[in-house]
């Protein structure tokens, strides 16, 4: 049985004939030097395969910017008819389909002088080497038969199973043994109509594209508010995606059809997709109707005040010494990339103190700033706090700025923000939280640590020693939604082993319950053991943050670390070394657009 391709059609405008062809109910693309003088004459539109519908008149929408000469580049023009046809449109093959080898034979349906019902031109690609930019050339499939001449122009060129491989726009040379032609793919027409991008396969997820396009209708529909197409462009290609072109790009539209057609990374329209979208949720709740005079509903959370600068850094996969380091700073729920670079674990503080003025520059000259460290686990412990400003600034960054760490891994779970969030709303409404005590050397079972940090609904974990002596205590922490962890740096379990009761808690105290009491020592006891340091930080820091809410403990932390970086003897402070790991999602928007390895 013969595939009849309805979607086929005659183009006229003044003295030029064409062809195109159907890609929406109304919508055709024709070459624009077909549809050159559609200012003075009417643009018709019949469809050889469906002759019922009669002649219809069309309208120019869209112009690829083609200044009128054979060899200029943008020869596209997309038609508009007054009203929906009943028939199927095109469909598009891959932009590599047509020089995929074996090259596929393409045909032509135009209309040449002489043939107003139609005919056929066999052709295929030469190679997948564009001419200029813009073209892929063709020659004649077999030496006879009808060539590529006038009236092919407009034309889809299509492979065997009836799918689009590309539009045909001009023939080239004036002798009949020339038999060359020229033709747009389906990515450079979707370079003039970005809007073609959704009908085209790509490489990645068909359901990220449509998610895309959708969302890209939905920004129109905003006015234009959302989103600066550069911006938006950075977040989804990251660090090491290609650069901006030369110029940027003039919408929204034309950023997605260049993450689609130029990146190679298939993840990347997803991630653009992503972002877009909660630029689109935060317009559309800035234009939300006021609400009434009085208190904000019950569980309404508040705007998390601080402006972020974060440092990440993540394995590169390059080595075991070498990592990847990215920088960036928040501004108006926008993640705003300052630079980013492989290096090895010897390089990042420098790299780091070069890049943190800068960041901050990017900050509202309002915003109360917040150095993020996002950190590979083993990385937690690390003392960020204590890293130099910089060559000529001695000063503690954790002494400059409210610092805070946190777990890269739990950074990016969606199940752990969600639930997070979840948790800020509830922290929101009260004041200072109890800090919930894993002791020194405790013999609690991580499962009943889990539980007890559910069922207490923590808001915040003091912990009496570093993440290596009680690791699987800390994992327990990463993994469950407590978004304030705090520990000191250093110090081992007392007496130097977990698996060893601390002699002041004692194998008695119930587990994670804090310091037993004692009874008052008699006359005639024996010397009291000498108090377990663990246990004394966690005593310091719960009377530190009685009180505090968790929204100003960063603020408060910088506090405590001017206080033991001035103290007469800074190393004997019990704050010295204290580690702060600060959790709220609300702060930290498109998370997805994250680090990604230029390792592949």
């Amino acid at each position: 049985m013969t595939r009849v391709a309805a979607w086929q059609a005659r183009i006229a405008c003044g003295d030029a004939v064409g062809a195109g062809f159907l890609v929406t109910g109304r919508r055709l693309l024709t070459c624009a030097h077909v549809v050159r003088r559609s200012e003075a004459a009417t643009v018709t539109v019949t469809f050889p395969h469906a002759r019922e519908l009669g002649v219809l008149s069309a309208s120019v929408v869209a112009h690829g910017g083609w200044a009128g000469e054979v060899t200029d580049p943008g020869d596209v023009a997309v038609l508009e008819l007054d009203r929906d046809v009943p028939l199927a449109p095109a469909g598009f093959a891959p932009p590599d389909a047509a020089y995929t080898e074996p090259y596929p034979r393409l045909v032509a349906y135009g209309f040449p002088e002489g043939y107003d019902e139609g005919t056929l031109a066999e052709c295929q690609a030469v190679s997948g080497q564009l001419i200029a930019g813009e073209w892929l050339e063709l020659v004649a499939w077999q030496g006879h038969g009808q060539p590529l001449v006038d009236g092919f122009s407009g034309a889809a060129a299509t492979l065997p199973d009836g799918r689009v491989a590309g539009m045909i726009t001009a023939a080239v040379g004036s002798s009949p043994d020339v038999r060359k032609g020229r033709m747009l793919p389906p990515d450079v027409l979707a370079r003039y109509w970005p809007e073609l991008g959704e009908l085209v396969p790509s490489p990645g997820s068909d359901d990220a594209r449509r998610r895309l396009y959708a969302l890209l209708r939905r920004a129109v529909a905003a006015a234009g508010r959302v989103g600066d197409p550069n911006r938006l462009y950075v977040d989804a290609v990251g660090a090491f995606g290609p650069p901006l072109p030369p110029g940027g790009f003039p919408s929204l539209w034309a950023a997605a059809a260049y993450v689609q057609w130029e990146v190679p990374d298939p993840l990347a329209v997803g991630r653009f997709a992503d972002r877009l979208l909660e630029l689109l949720d935060a317009e559309t709740a800035l234009q939300a109707p006021a609400a009434p005079d009085g208190p904000a509903p019950a569980g309404t959370p508040a705007a998390p005040a601080w402006s972020p600068v974060v440092v990440e850094i993540d394995h590169s996969g390059a080595g075991p010494d070498q990592v990847t380091v990215e920088v960036s700073a928040y501004r108006d729920g926008r993640r705003r990339p300052v630079g980013a670079r492989r290096l090895p674990r010897t390089g990042v503080r420098a790299y780091v103190q070069s890049r943190i003025d800068e960041a901050v520059a990017h900050l509202a000259p309002d915003a109360d700033e917040l150095v993020t460290f996002v950190l590979p686990r083993e990385w937690l412990n690390e003392a960020v706090a204590h890293w130099e400003c910089g060559a000529d600034d001695s000063t503690p960054l954790g002494c400059a700025y409210p610092l805070v760490v946190t777990d890269r891994a739990r950074h990016h779970s969606g199940r752990l923000r969600h639930q997070l969030r979840k948790k800020w709303q509830k922290l929101d409404s009260g004041g200072g939280v109890e800090v919930h005590r894993v002791e020194c050397g405790t013999r609690e079972r991580p499962p009943s640590l889990r539980k007890r940090l559910w069922d207490g609904d923590a808001g915040v974990a003091g912990y009496a020693a570093p993440p290596a002596a009680a690791r699987q205590h800390f994992e327990v922490g990463l993994t469950v939604p407590v978004p304030v962890l705090l520990w000191p740096r250093t110090g081992s379990p007392c007496p130097a082993h977990e698996d060893t009761p601390c002699p002041r808690t004692g194998s008695a105290a119930p587990a994670g319950s804090g310091a037993a009491l004692e009874d008052p020592p008699r006359a005639d006891a024996a010397p009291a053991d000498p108090p377990c340091p663990g246990t004394a930080f966690l005593d310091r820091l719960a009377a530190s943050v009685a009180g505090v809410p968790p929204a100003e403990l960063p603020r408060h932390v910088l506090s405590l670390r001017l206080t033991a970086d001035a103290a007469d003897e800074p190393e004997l402070h019990w704050a010295r070394d204290l580690q702060l790991l600060w959790d709220d999602p609300r702060c930290f928007p498109g998370t997805t657009a994250s680090l990604h390895s230029p390792v592949a």
